[in-house]
């Protein structure tokens, strides 16, 4: 049984003009925090090419879920449906960015690679990949409409 959890706004948590640390993989260390404000801080301090990759990947979700809930947990951030919980996330690594889908398993394709986890699957963006958009739309679509993780 997935337990729904409330996602709830909070007013714009920032970075305050600090130039965030990036952690391995040139992952941001950012203040957790609710809301798009703190999303952008995130995607704003990611490095060079992942910082495209991350602006469109941002872009790509709220055209395909304009009622998106946004977060930041553990210099990551995380997109949820009120009330339904937390479909996706995405993570820096050295060479690529994770996106992670929690119900991938449920996803028509599913998702290429494989999780540890049974029903997560990820989605790989290295540096120079041109990323099917349509694809990558579709699933988020499909993943917005399946019950979310509680993940905090």
């Amino acid at each position: 049984m997935v337990r729904k959890k409330s996602l709830k706004p909070t007013d714009k948590v920032g970075i305050q003009g600090e130039k965030p640390k990036l952690l391995s993989g040139g992952n941001p260390q950012v203040p957790k925090g609710d809301g798009d404000a703190v999303v952008q801080d995130y995607i704003a301090a990611l490095p060079g090419w992942k910082g495209d990759i991350g602006r469109r990947l941002d872009a790509v979700i709220m055209r395909t879920v304009p009622h998106v809930q946004k977060a930041v947990r553990w210099n990551t951030p995380f997109y949820g449906i009120q009330g339904q919980g937390w479909f996706l996330g995405f993570h820096c690594i050295t060479k690529y960015i994770k996106v992670t889908f929690f119900r991938g398993t449920k996803l028509r394709p599913v998702p290429p690679v494989e999780s540890k986890q049974s029903t997560v699957r990820y989605y790989h963006i290295f540096e120079g990949d041109e990323f099917n958009e349509e694809l990558l739309s579709g699933w988020i679509l499909q993943a917005s409409n399946l019950p979310g993780e509680a993940l905090f």
